[in-house]
């Protein structure tokens, strides 16, 4: 890298468009968590009603009710378990991709003003370290918050 031609306005107003981007992308990802667990619990289970939760027979001792913290979890049911699983396995790569926006972003960011400031050398070493997804190194000077 032996020159550099930035126009730091273009990049400050690239990077409000991606974080705007990103900020319509956490809103879409979090409905879809909501969604899937919302299937996943109106999904119900392979064995009739009855069996999950058992009537009771008999006289109910008087007295304050059970904490709905004590009451019996619903059921879950293949339709559930396969929703759990797809979300896990996708987990992985939804942190990855997270993870790579926010080092694009503050790697940018950070290039940029030592870039502006003159430091080229430290321009490289965030550039890098946002290629490398290095949030650590990205955070550390500038005050970002480390999940």
């Amino acid at each position: 890298m032996t020159a550099w031609d930035i126009e730091p306005q273009g990049v400050q107003g690239q990077l409000q468009l991606t974080g705007t981007r990103a900020g319509s992308l956490e809103k879409v990802l979090t409905a879809m968590i909501g969604d899937l667990s919302a299937a996943a619990q109106a999904a119900g289970t392979a064995v009739p009603g009855s069996a999950v939760h058992p009537t009771q027979v008999g006289p109910v001792a008087p007295g304050p009710r059970p904490s709905p913290l004590m009451a019996p979890q619903k059921a879950m049911g293949p339709v559930a378990a396969a929703l759990s699983q797809y979300a896990e396995k996708r987990s992985p790569a939804l942190k990855a991709m997270a993870d790579r926006i926010q080092a694009a972003v503050l790697g940018a960011a950070k290039a940029t003003g030592e870039y502006v400031e003159g430091d080229l050398a430290s321009a490289k070493e965030a550039q890098d370290a946002a290629r490398q997804v290095r949030l650590d190194l990205l955070m550390r000077d500038t005050g970002g918050n480390q999940r």
